[in-house]
């Protein structure tokens, strides 16, 4: 389960807040919904469900929800503005420090036979596509050696 402080509108004195709540299970369902946080009550304004939740299920929702939704409602009003993304890792560095440390994670990746670009995507936190244009960056700085011979 996952809730997403959304946006905040002040008005006066009064600050209302959404949040996204998202409900992920095991066999692929899954619940989106929209709450409010106005003043002291927290409302379900939208629920979005897939595959269709039956009227036991919507019953049981609101039990689901209310910790999850506590928790985040209950720090929101100190914040005042929606939170700031966060990453899993530090940024990774630019320019030639960079370029080594894809290096680095490129060929540590080979001598333990794995998957050398899902290292790189590990390491830095970038897609596929952007870990392939570090890795070739890498390769023309001269850290790893040219891929294939130029004619």
């Amino acid at each position: 389960m996952s809730v997403r402080h959304a946006w905040v509108v002040s008005e006066g004195s009064t600050t209302t807040s959404w949040f996204d709540v998202r409900l992920a299970f095991a066999d692929g369902a899954r619940v989106d919904a929209l709450a409010v946080l106005s003043g002291a009550h927290v409302r379900v304004e939208d629920v979005r469900a897939r595959p269709p939740l039956s009227l036991d299920d919507l019953a049981v929702l609101a039990e689901w929800l209310e910790d999850p939704l506590f928790e985040a409602c209950v720090a929101a009003p100190a914040r005042g503005t929606p939170a700031e993304p966060r990453r899993a890792r530090a940024p990774w560095p630019r320019g030639r420090e960079g370029r080594r440390l894809v290096a680095q994670e490129y060929r540590t990746a080979r001598e333990e036979g794995g998957d050398p670009v899902l290292a790189v995507m590990r390491a830095t936190g970038h897609s596929r596509r952007r870990s392939l244009r570090l890795i070739g960056q890498a390769r023309d700085e001269g850290f790893l050696a040219p891929r294939r011979a130029r004619r």
